[in-house]
């Protein structure tokens, strides 16, 4: 039976990368994924069919694949991240709808708030969120209520995809909304370009926050009360007791 594998990539360099998201991709007849991503990993699996399209062609790109899995092809559709957090899974399994082929497995990857959380230090200790402020596929009206919930709940918040061209204003916006329950200095940090080049990482308050610039490639963590800085590290304490 064929069967066409989701597989997340984690954030860019094969360090992060699974063991079984690397077999995957070795044994695969054809790799499928937006352009931005199969240059990540083209250079990794030489002698690969690489199948690209470009930005908001998720759905082109996940029948594409269910066809070449269709075909007999032993076919890899890849995401950043992890494969089901943002990711194409829950499109492949949609389009497939009710049938049995092809068969789907999906591969976990690390996701942008537990690899940025690493460059920040221990910032999601606890219970938190992850929200996207894109509202390409969401209403702004129902991330806005997100973003107030999560923060009168006091949980660690990560923001994925902040600000784009379309979008210069939404992390302002979103920090304007947090900032109606959260103070000014509340803890937050930016991890961007994680895993490439340019990777960076800075601790801030979430008044300084609101002032700061970020693109679709950063990922933003916004403390809850119990969240500090530490040696210059974002760290949320579990609570355990110690001497």
């Amino acid at each position: 039976m064929s069967k066409l594998i989701v597989a997340g990539i984690g954030p860019g360099d094969p360090d992060s990368m699974t063991v079984g998201v690397d077999k995957a991709l070795r044994a695969a007849d054809v790799i499928v994924g937006y352009s931005v991503y199969v240059d990540l990993v083209r250079d990794r699996y030489p002698g690969k069919e690489f199948v690209t399209t470009g930005m908001t062609k998720e759905t082109e790109r996940c029948r594409t694949a269910l066809d070449l899995a269709l075909q007999g092809k032993n076919t890899v559709i890849i995401c950043s991240g992890d494969s089901g957090i943002y990711g194409m899974a829950a499109l492949v399994y949609e389009l497939r709808g009710e049938s049995d082929t092809p068969e789907i497995g999906v591969l976990p990857g690390i996701t942008a708030a537990c690899s940025g959380a690493s460059l920040l230090g221990a910032p999601l200790t606890h219970d938190f969120a992850v929200i996207s402020l894109s509202d390409r596929l969401t209403p702004w009206e129902t991330i806005e209520k997100r973003l107030e919930h999560a923060a009168e709940a006091d949980l660690s918040i990560v923001l994925y995809n902040p600000s784009s061209r379309s979008r210069p204003d939404y992390l302002k916006k979103a920090c304007d909304i947090l900032l109606k329950v959260l103070p000014p200095d509340r803890p937050c940090g930016i991890a961007h370009a994680i895993g490439r080049e340019g990777e960076s990482s800075r601790v801030l308050t979430l008044a300084e926050l609101r002032e700061t610039p970020a693109d679709m490639f950063s990922t933003i963590f916004i403390g809850n009360a119990m969240t500090r800085v530490i040696g210059g590290k974002l760290v949320t304490p579990r609570g355990y007791h110690y001497d």
